[in-house]
């Protein structure tokens, strides 16, 4: 089923947003300290520093490399949505600086710019988008291994950190740690907050009381998995759900009310793929 066009356009607004606050951390917080980056960016600020080459086009040329190679392993839906981000990025990349922050204390800086970088981020990622580049790999990590995004980011974003210390120096390269450390909490919370999914398991005897209850209050399918107690030797149907926390917090009184001494196990999913079975309509 196609989104409908006001969610289309809903994330694609979302992702101008993100993208902005992404450029005002290279821009204004990141390029004016010499502090570098992780991924595609971190090689952007590099050119930058010991070559002058402007951060919009290696953004440009840098991504549309990684992009072709996720084309085969994302849905073309992410796709679209990254390169929408990519230009963006790379049109914001190209404005003057709005701060006009400046400061020897670099790690003021540093840790502005892990905030804002998890923040804009944490959009893109709400909206079915990436920044291309590391998020790539992330998302394919996370997609496939069940890595949460901000943790798969920071391994694939130190491979560049790191060695950058021989163009930007330890002190910065230490500082550029510090932000993609920061920057990958941030993500897991905005993430944890706003689009996390937990799994509920619900044993109870009112089987079908309570399926068709919860089902009528998501407005979707319940699954029902076969279980056989060891001790008992009772069959019982368990309910299976994928939910967001927001849904966790409704179903709770739902749950109690038909049965006070239902077992209910709580799960956060780190990764979902397709879509939920729906054997009880």
């Amino acid at each position: 089923m196609k989104k409908p066009s006001s969610t289309i356009f809903r994330n694609c607004l979302t992702i101008i947003l993100g993208s902005f606050v992404y450029s005002v951390a290279v821009n204004d917080l990141l390029l004016p300290h010499q502090i570098g980056e992780g991924g595609v960016t971190g090689l952007t600020a590099i050119g930058y520093y010991a070559l002058h080459i402007q951060p919009a086009i290696t953004n440009i040329v840098l991504n549309t490399i990684i992009l072709l190679i996720g084309f085969k392993l994302l849905d073309k839906k992410t796709i679209f949505y990254s390169i929408w981000c990519v230009i963006w990025i790379s049109f914001f990349l190209k404005m003057p600086s709005i701060l006009h922050y400046h400061t020897q204390q670099t790690l003021i800086p540093a840790i502005i710019a892990g905030v804002f970088m998890g923040i804009a981020l944490g959009l893109i990622y709400r909206a079915n988008g990436t920044i291309a580049g590391s998020t790539i790999i992330a998302s394919i990590l996370n997609k496939y291994f069940g890595i949460q995004t901000g943790t798969a980011m920071l391994l694939c974003d130190l491979v560049v950190a790191l060695p950058s210390g021989l163009i930007i120096g330890t002190e910065r390269m230490f500082l550029t740690v510090i932000e993609l450390y920061i920057s990958a909490v941030v993500l897991n919370i905005f993430n944890n907050m706003f689009g996390a999914k937990y799994s509920l398991k619900i044993i109870t005897p009112n089987v079908e009381q309570m399926s068709a209850a919860l089902s009528d209050q998501l407005k979707q399918g319940i699954t029902m998995v076969h279980t056989h107690g060891y001790y008992s030797g009772e069959k019982r149907a368990m309910i299976y759900i994928i939910c967001t926390k927001k849904q966790v917090a409704q179903l709770f009184p739902l749950i109690e009310q038909i049965d006070p001494d239902a077992m209910i196990v709580i799960e956060q999913v780190h990764s979902v793929a397709g879509h939920e079975l729906n054997m009880l309509k």
